[in-house]
């Protein structure tokens, strides 16, 4: 089970090792609290779609396994869209339409139909709670370095700090859409760096 939840740590990380779910890290790491929120937001999903498929993995028939899965992970990002909206409506406003668009997140339709589809349902809960930690703590490190680096500030949630020094000279690509590509550049040049040495 140790082995299950810590792949996705840094072994099978989603973002920097499979390169899925490269939309919303793109799109949402504009800030730590976004980051934070959306990674969250979809390990609640992956874990409660996970669970689901892999009890069900049984009584669904091969021809509509895909989507069936996709129903079982809409169900649940409408559950997570509406307790967010209810209980966090500036994160849910800040996230926008990448929230509905976990629906279709590689990460999630790939841990279904991969992993829990075949695996027992405790299996698949650890699998799904340690990819989630993996995406939330990749969405999180380019978000961090793009809002210092790119802004001049840290914010967490409602508290937002200005860096002396840096508040007044950012490096403005990195808060653009181009600079969140080109940081996941590098940062996977790294990590498959450091998977070469690991071999």
């Amino acid at each position: 089970m140790k082995k299950e939840l810590t792949k996705g740590f840094f072994k099978e990380n989603p973002t920097f090792i499979l390169v899925l779910g490269l939309c919303p890290t793109l799109g949402v790491s504009t800030s730590v609290s976004n980051a934070i929120g959306m990674g969250i937001a979809a390990t609640l999903v992956l874990v409660g779609s996970n669970f689901l498929v892999s009890m069900l993995k049984d009584y669904i028939a091969d021809s509509i396994r895909i989507p069936s899965f996709i129903v079982i992970i809409a169900s649940f990002v409408t559950v997570v869209q509406m307790v967010m909206n209810a209980y966090l409506p500036d994160l849910y406003a800040a996230l926008g339409v990448y929230l509905p668009l976990i629906v279709v997140n590689c990460i999630i339709l790939g841990r279904a139909e991969a992993f829990a589809s075949k695996n027992s349902p405790l299996a698949s809960v650890m699998d799904a709670i340690g990819m989630g930690i993996g995406f939330t703590m990749s969405l999180t490190m380019i978000a961090l370095i793009r809002e210092v680096i790119g802004n001049g500030t840290i914010s967490f949630f409602a508290w937002k700090i200005a860096l002396p020094g840096l508040k007044d000279n950012p490096v403005r690509v990195l808060a653009a859409p181009a600079g969140a590509l080109l940081l996941m550049g590098y940062l996977k040049a790294m990590f498959n760096k450091i998977q070469e040495k690991k071999k």
